[in-house]
Parts: structure tokens; sequence; C-alpha cells
């Protein structure tokens, strides 16, 4: 998983928290997206009714660290990350969206990490949180017909506003793609769970992969272009299912 930079916590209290909140509410979001995924009526790629798309041969693309995270499905249903299979999905996603892009008509520069060893400049790093934040509205209330929002039914106007200047400003790009992707595992003891709930027509959810991909415009904030990814398939930890799963997830992404 793509490491950010947060606000110290109020004592273990606040790491407790953030601990709770991994194990218990990401587990529950993911499996109500793959459960949702089968009620989408728009489609999958969304593009803006109000920004402007890349110039071809002209617009500067600043790829982003994808934000990404492998974990194991417990037999309670809890997310246990894994450190090593999140970094090979993070070998084989990079390597995936480098071939990807690499027919791109548009200028593409990559992220750089900084030298002290973090993942993102300090300035830069609300600008990756609220594009998370965002993307989660966004499916929650575009590809779910029973939480679309009255003021937005006909049109897709998402932005995350000026939090992104400082990636404009230190890039001189004009937009940038945010990836966020979690896959996770069945273990053994979910998979016994699964069976023995079965017994009793009680479905338990297995395994999940989620994600979604963001083209921002880096003057107004607007997401030009978002698309998303929810399935009970895939693996991230092998170069060539990694590669399918991005292509999936960039299939028709206006560069």
């Amino acid at each position: 998983m793509t490491s950010l930079p947060a606000k110290p916590a109020a004592g273990s209290f606040g790491r407790a928290a953030r601990r709770l909140e991994a194990r218990f509410a990401l587990p529950l979001v993911l499996a109500a997206m793959v459960a949702l995924s089968g009620c989408v009526t728009p489609p999958k790629a969304l593009v803006s009714t109000q920004a402007q798309p890349p110039q071809s041969g002209v617009s500067k693309i600043l790829i982003m660290p994808p934000d990404i995270e492998l974990s194991e499905v417990t037999a309670a249903g809890l997310l246990e990350p894994n450190a090593a299979w999140t970094k090979a999905g993070h070998r084989n996603v990079d390597a995936a969206l480098s071939q990807a892009l690499a027919a791109s008509v548009s200028q593409v520069v990559r992220y750089a990490k900084p030298k002290d060893g973090s993942d993102f400049e300090p300035a830069h790093v609300q600008a990756v949180k609220l594009h998370n934040t965002v993307g989660f509205t966004v499916l929650s209330h575009k590809y779910v017909p029973a939480l679309e929002l009255p003021t937005k039914k006909d049109r897709f106007d998402w932005t995350l506003g000026k939090s992104v200047a400082s990636l404009r400003k230190s890039y001189d790009a004009d937009y940038a793609l945010f990836v966020y992707l979690r896959d996770s595992f069945t273990s053994a003891g979910r998979v016994a769970a699964i069976m023995f709930a079965a017994l009793f027509n009680v479905h338990l959810q297995g395994g999940t992969q989620v994600g979604f991909a963001s083209l921002v415009d880096l003057d107004s904030g607007d997401v030009v272009w978002f698309n998303r990814l929810a399935r009970q398939e895939g693996d991230l930890r092998e170069p060539e299912k990694a590669q399918e799963a991005i292509d999936l997830l960039l299939e028709d992404v206006p560069l």
C-alpha cells in the first residue's frame, strides 16, 4: 500500500481507531462494491460533462504512484494486509501502467518520490487523500442508482478543487492520473466459514478486487474521466493478471 503521511493520532486510541477502521470498515465497503457492481446502470467509465479532456499530442500527464494494498480475508471476514503481496502488487501494477501508457499520444511523466524515502511530498498528500475520498463518493452516488444524487442525476461533475494546484506547479503538468486498488484473497479459514454458511443458505464474501482510476484536470481540479473495477477475480501478485486489471481499469481513458 502506498504510504501516506497523516496527522498524528491522539495517542494509542487514535492508532487503535485507524486499525479498527481498516479491519472492519474496508471489508464492508469492498463487499458492497462487488455486490452492487451488477446493479450498475450507467456506462462503466464516466466522462465529465463540463471539464475539457487532454489535447492529443499537447497535454502533459502526471502519473501518480498507485495506492495499492493486498490482504488476506480471515475466517471472521477481516482484512489482514500482507506486506509481501502488496510489494509484488506495486511492482506489477507499476509495470502494467508503463505498458498501458506506452502508446499514449500525450506527454507522460511519472511522479518522483522524495529523496527522504517517503512516497509523497507533504504538499501533495492531501491531493491524494482527497482523490480517494472523492473516488469512493463517485462509486456510491454514480454507480448505485438508489444512491444517485438528484443534483447530479444527468451529469458527471466532481472535483478535487485547488488541492491539486501544487502538483501542477511542481510538474508543470496539465492532468494527473490517480489509481486506487485493493485486492484480497480468501484464507483457508474463510473458505471453511463460507462452506459452512452455505449449508444454511447464507452467503459470505470471499476475496475481491476493487479499484478506481481518475484523470484530473490540474488547473481546475475537475475529474475529467473516472472508471471503476469491482469483481471477485484477478490477482495483482501475478504480472499478467495485473496487466489485465490495469487494461480494464484504463479502458477508454482519453490519453
